[in-house]
């Protein structure tokens, strides 16, 4: 089973090679059913599933829910974090759907041309964007910590290859690139050919390893019109006045996935690196 190794790739350090053992002496010897051979994937099912799905855990924690598709040799891929818009500080609601929003940006060596020029720039922009919040009482400090801002962002994205994580999975057949935040879940899809199991799970390794805030400045204005859609939509109040009825002191009512218009004029990179760093552990994702 080639799906397990290949995933263990994501963060995701594992001792095995393989769901099955190879035909060696050791491997072909007797064990007894609590001890697992050194290349064996142990597996739970649930009784009576029509789908067949076999739970693993892997060593460092991450979890991987498998069932066979045998209509076309595709692989519809999930990686989903036990984290949403639930978790975002109060301070800085609409954090979990921007960092998501990050995620398709690269790393420090996925996305970029040159990263040790486009570095020292990023730093400066985060420490800017703090700079910023604090500023809410001072129009004029504001105004010139934003030219600040969206100077250094100019300088920034000439070291930024946009779109480059797009690219690489419309290089190896992807269909359907997404993802979705809400309450309680933040997740990530591919549908991908079977035969490029192992390219996809290289660059969600890469992918997942570190958050970079690259063109942090220019996706704010995707995340805006989002905000601006949402405002506009009968059906989002609707359903934004009924969790606030309905949980009135739980997050569920009193912050949105989006968040709210004071809190997206005021980001902070900051945060959503610690959000990056507490919640996006193998441990907390499947």
């Amino acid at each position: 089973m080639l799906l397990l190794p290949a995933l263990a790739a994501l963060g995701l350090t594992t001792q095995c090679q393989s769901s099955k053992p190879t035909a060696t002496a050791a491997a072909t010897a007797p064990v007894t059913a609590s001890v697992a051979t050194p290349k064996e994937y142990r597996y739970t099912t649930a009784p009576n599933d029509p789908l067949g799905v076999r739970v693993y855990k892997l060593a460092n924690g991450l979890t991987v829910y498998l069932s066979d598709y045998k209509n076309a040799p595709r692989i519809q891929t999930y990686i989903a974090v036990r984290a949403g818009s639930k978790n975002d500080p109060a301070t800085a609601t609409g954090l979990a759907h921007y960092l998501e929003h990050m995620v398709f940006k690269g790393t420090s060596r996925l996305g970029t041309k040159d990263w040790a020029q486009e570095k020292p720039q990023l730093d400066k922009i985060e420490a800017l964007y703090e700079q910023y919040r604090g500023e809410r009482n001072d129009p004029v400090a504001r105004k010139r910590t934003y030219h600040q801002i969206d100077s250094i962002s100019g300088v920034a994205a000439r070291y930024a290859v946009p779109n480059e994580y797009d690219k690489l999975m419309g290089s190896i057949g992807s269909k359907g690139s997404n993802a979705h935040t809400s309450n309680e879940e933040t997740v990530y899809q591919e549908d991908i050919p079977s035969n490029q199991l192992e390219k996809w799970s290289a660059v969600q390794a890469e992918r997942f390893k570190e958050m970079v805030p690259r063109l942090f400045h220019t996706e704010l204005e995707a995340v805006y019109e989002e905000k601006n859609r949402g405002l506009d939509s009968d059906f989002n109040k609707e359903f934004e006045a009924l969790n606030a009825a309905l949980f009135p002191t739980h997050p569920y009512g009193t912050q949105t996935t989006i968040g709210t218009i004071e809190h997206l004029q005021n980001p902070s990179i900051t945060e959503i690196k610690k959000y990056f760093t507490q919640y996006y552990v193998p441990g907390n994702v499947a």
